[in-house]
């Protein structure tokens, strides 16, 4: 019996190993190409955009599109003649020697027409090749369980490779034609024009600021920062919850969603809870305290307001990540996940000094700062969507007669201010000056503590100390305090206090 079972297992593997999986590959079609750049070298610039040496399969046909790239672009011609030095001499295929497989190859070419149709098969199979070399590499770690990589970090490798993968899996890039870039500054304009506001940008639901800014620029690094008090959260949430609220999808011809108006937005909230974030958006929308509504002192009207604001905003794509201490590497896996499953417009990230940098020593808080700004910037470009990050300031403000932030207050580290296209600060005179009230009523000098404090009272400037496409400058907000909520000025003679 035991025999049998042997024999039977071992007929098991003879049969398996005659239906072995061969890697996806097309060997005709890389003699084509082949045949065709030999044949006519313009057939190379066809394809040499997208596509290398290492996503051919046949190792021969490698070093030949290696060694035809390198020759044509030296200006010289490349044929069977030119090229059968480069490679050795006595290697064979199959029953021929290098020199007559050259010459089979331009023989049997296809015209120079078909050949970006070839090498866009070459490369999409290459892609395939990929994505099963990843399929392993999942499987044979996750068996090898290694220490210096537990399961979450797997789960961040791959994903990032996956989409890195997905991202540069296209034909597209390299140079283009300038009446093709200035048919994308059109359609840019257009689209423009159609939005809300007429916004190079994404809106964020504050005119002036807007005007300033033309909207938030896709790929850009936006460093929000202020001291403790000013209200940088506040506006973020303010600006994040506006996007939201405006959004407005529109199909695309790939069945794809893309925001007409408004957007998707992702919110890691590292410093408060996702409860105090909503309860924060709910007091601005419903104008009810939001200490009213944490202490329950609310009457049936205003908790009637607060039912109906909920319900309407279940329908906003505000996605809020709620873990503290996350690093650079996580938060970059959840924004890749998030545009994949839902879509992403805009990512809010508050605060970096709550971020933990990807390496294994975080002893140089400077080199981890540096770390968290260079791959927050790195992650805008590859999502292709505004972030927001915001930042605290240095206590040095404080110790200054003048409190009014400035580039050098950025804590930590120069890379905030050196990664970020934009830098802007919040600024409350206010709260300066609630905190400087004499305590004494008959004081000479409270009246004119009174006249300052009115005029300053309910404002905040937001100032734009760094715009990489546009002007510098402060913006003066109304800020209602117990609504944590920015917004325009409705009284227009308080831009006499405004900085020119």
């Amino acid at each position: 019996m035991m025999m049998n079972d042997a024999a039977r297992k071992i007929t098991a593997v003879a049969s398996s190993e005659q239906h072995y999986r061969e890697a996806p590959n097309n060997i005709e079609a890389e003699q084509a190409l082949l045949g065709a750049i030999l044949m006519n070298n313009d057939a190379y610039y066809r394809v040499s955009d997208f596509l290398k040496p290492i996503h051919l399969y046949e190792p021969l046909h490698r070093k030949i599109f290696e060694v035809a790239g390198d020759i044509i672009r030296m200006g010289k011609i490349a044929n069977p003649v030119t090229i059968k030095t480069f490679l050795k001499a006595d290697e064979k295929v199959g029953d021929m020697t290098v020199s007559q497989y050259l010459a089979s190859l331009v023989s049997n070419a296809v015209t120079v027409i078909n050949a970006e149709d070839y090498g866009r098969a070459i490369y999409d199979l290459a892609l395939r090749r990929a994505l099963i070399t990843i399929g392993e590499d999942v499987v044979n770690i996750a068996y090898d369980a290694p220490l210096d990589m537990p399961p979450q970090s797997q789960i961040e490798d791959t994903e990032r490779r996956l989409f890195e993968l997905a991202e540069n899996g296209r034909y597209d890039g390299g140079f283009q034609a300038f009446n093709d870039a200035v048919a994308l500054a059109i359609d840019m304009a257009a689209v423009a024009k159609e939005r809300d506001g007429g916004l190079s940008g994404i809106s964020t639901g504050i005119h002036s600021l807007d005007s300033k800014m033309g909207g938030l620029q896709r790929s850009d690094l936006i460093v929000l920062a202020g001291r403790p008090g000013m209200g940088k959260t506040s506006l973020a949430t303010n600006i994040a919850y506006n996007i939201a609220a405006a959004y407005e999808g529109e199909v695309q011809s790939d069945g794809s969603m893309k925001a007409k108006n408004g957007g998707v937005v992702g919110f890691y909230s590292l410093e408060m809870s996702s409860e105090q974030l909503a309860t924060r958006i709910i007091s601005e929308q419903t104008e009810v305290s939001s200490s009213k509504i944490r202490r329950g002192d609310i009457n049936d009207a205003d908790f009637e307001k607060l039912v109906a604001c909920s319900m309407m905003m279940q329908k906003v794509p505000l996605f809020i990540d709620q873990t503290g201490g996350i690093s650079i590497a996580q938060l970059s896996a959840r924004a890749r996940r998030l545009k994949r499953q839902r879509g992403l417009d805009v990512l809010v990230v508050d605060y970096i000094q709550l971020m933990t940098g990807s390496g294994k020593s975080s002893d140089n808080r400077v080199q981890e700062i540096t770390q968290i700004t260079t791959g927050l910037k790195a992650l805008g470009k590859e999502l292709n969507v505004p972030i927001i990050a915001l930042s605290q300031l240095s206590r040095q403000v404080e110790s200054r007669d003048d409190k009014r932030p400035q580039l050098s207050d950025l804590r930590e580290s120069g890379s905030i201010e050196q990664d970020a296209d934009v830098v802007l600060f919040v600024f409350r005179e206010e709260y300066y000056v609630k905190n400087s009230e004499p305590r004494d009523i008959h004081d000479p000098k409270y009246p004119e503590w009174e006249a300052l404090f009115d005029k300053v009272k309910g404002t905040a400037d937001v100032i734009i100390a760094k715009q990489r496409h546009g002007p510098t400058g402060t913006v003066k907000l109304a800020f209602q305090s117990e609504f944590t909520r920015f917004a325009d000025l409705a009284d227009p003679s308080f831009t006499q206090y405004e900085e020119h």
